[in-house]
């Protein structure tokens, strides 16, 4: 399971399409290739009681838990709405993702 290839990375702005926190969007920060999962900023919070250690006091803390990539969806840059990824092809042989609603570059 540790080829496939997502067209969604890090650093990409995303639409959550289902769970709780269906229609929130925010940035990805973490890709889990292997588990098929990516952290999102802001969404999906859970809270954890945590003990105290020298470096970090302890209590209750909220932090991101990770959200399966197929229920995240890119968000267009034109309408920010969730939008598929394409591939185009430019004249100097690079390819760059694209939006398949708007043809906008991501």
């Amino acid at each position: 399971m540790s080829n496939i290839k997502y067209k969604i990375h890090k650093g990409d702005e995303v639409i959550v399409l289902t769970g709780k926190d269906k229609g929130k969007s925010g940035q990805i920060t973490e890709m889990m290739i292997s588990k098929g999962r990516a952290l999102v900023q802001g969404v999906n919070m859970v809270k954890r009681h945590t003990k105290q250690t020298q470096t970090s006091e302890g209590g209750i803390i909220a932090k991101e838990a990770s959200i399966h990539v197929s229920n995240l969806a890119l968000k267009d840059p034109k309408s920010g709405k969730a939008t598929k990824a394409g591939y185009k092809m430019n004249k100097d042989g690079t390819k760059t993702r694209i939006s398949r609603s708007s043809g906008e570059a991501i």
